[in-house]
Parts: structure tokens; C-alpha cells; sequence
């Protein structure tokens, strides 16, 4: 009988070690790291995708100012003056040719206001010359608008004669000094 208690021993000896090899911490902590790893591997994959999209997106954004900043310098400085005819302020075939590029100009630097300015010869009284000025001025501005030009970007103002180009007395002064301007607005 006393072998028999030592075999129950013996064995439940060895089921108790068995039980306390299969409870061992060892497992669950290899589990603890491999479940920490593919958390800390995507943190920082995605670190470099979102900088790169912020970078990306930043450039484009300079990129897009830069283009505008260009086409508002073309357009201050390349919008060409028309000119009329004697005591007239309809639009000639040349003059709404040259509409159509400054429209062009305008339509690709849309933040660009403008100032349309109205000129006139010297013939004729300061009154009728300023509102001969006006008209032309008008003019200019509603041919721009049916080029597509918004009309909350221009504005007119009449010089009548006060600012000829050419200050002879003739029939070439003239011509030169019934005009309509283009002044871009900061």
C-alpha cells in the first residue's frame, strides 16, 4: 500500500507539474509582442504617406498661387488701350479685336480688378468731352462683360481731355488721344 500512495504521488506529482507548465506566462507574453509590433510597424508606415500628402498638397497650392500671381502681372501689364473714332464711341473691328485678348488676360487673372479710363481729344467743351469720355468708357466695359468679364471687376471714370497722350494740335494727336485705358486696381 505504501507503493501504491507514492505511485498516486508520484502522479499526481507530475499532473501538477504538468498543470502548472501549461499556465506558464510565457506564451501570453509572446503573444503581447507580437500583437504590439504590427501596431507600432503601421504607425509609422502611414507617418510618412500623410507628410507627403501635406507636402503634395502645399505645392500644388504654391504652385496654383504662383500661376495667378503670373497671370495678374500679364494681365496689369499687357491690357492694350483702344482707341475711337471722332466723336464716337462705338466700338471699330480693331478695337474689339484687342477686347478680346485683354478679355483673354482678365478671364485668366480672375482676382484682377480694373479701372476703365475715358479719353477724348481736345476738341469740343470740357462738359461734352467728359461725357463723351464716359461713354467710351462704357462701352469698353459692357463688350468686356459680353466677353465674360464679371462686371464687379471693372469700374470707368472719364479724364475727358485733362490727360492727352500726345499734346500737339493735330489731326495724329488726336487720334492717339481718343483712347480708353486700362489700369489695373491694387
Amino acid at each position: 500500500m505504501k507503493n501504491f500512495n507514492i505511485t498516486r504521488l508520484l502522479v499526481m506529482l507530475v499532473a501538477l507539474t504538468l498543470l502548472a507548465a501549461g499556465c506558464a506566462k510565457k506564451p501570453v507574453m509572446e503573444q503581447a509582442v507580437v500583437m504590439e509590433q504590427p501596431t507600432e510597424v503601421a504607425v509609422v508606415e502611414q507617418q510618412p504617406v500623410v507628410a507627403q500628402q501635406i507636402d503634395e498638397d502645399a505645392a500644388r497650392r504654391a504652385a496654383a498661387e504662383a500661376a495667378a500671381a503670373e497671370a495678374a502681372r500679364r494681365a496689369s501689364n499687357n491690357l492694350g488701350r483702344i482707341h475711337f473714332d471722332f466723336d464716337q464711341y462705338t466700338l471699330t473691328t480693331v478695337a474689339k479685336d484687342q477686347l478680346a485678348s485683354n478679355a483673354a488676360l482678365l478671364k485668366a487673372a480672375p482676382t484682377v480688378k480694373i479701372q476703365i479710363e475715358g479719353h477724348c481729344d481736345e476738341r469740343g467743351s470740357d462738359e461734352y468731352n467728359l461725357a463723351l469720355g464716359e461713354k467710351r468708357a462704357l462701352a469698353t466695359k459692357n463688350y468686356l462683360v459680353s466677353l465674360g468679364v464679371a462686371v464687379d471687376r471693372m469700374s470707368v471714370i472719364s479724364y475727358g481731355e485733362e490727360m492727352p497722350l500726345d499734346p500737339a494740335n493735330s489731326e495724329a494727336a488726336w487720334a492717339k488721344n481718343r483712347r480708353a485705358e486700362f489700369k489695373a486696381q491694387r
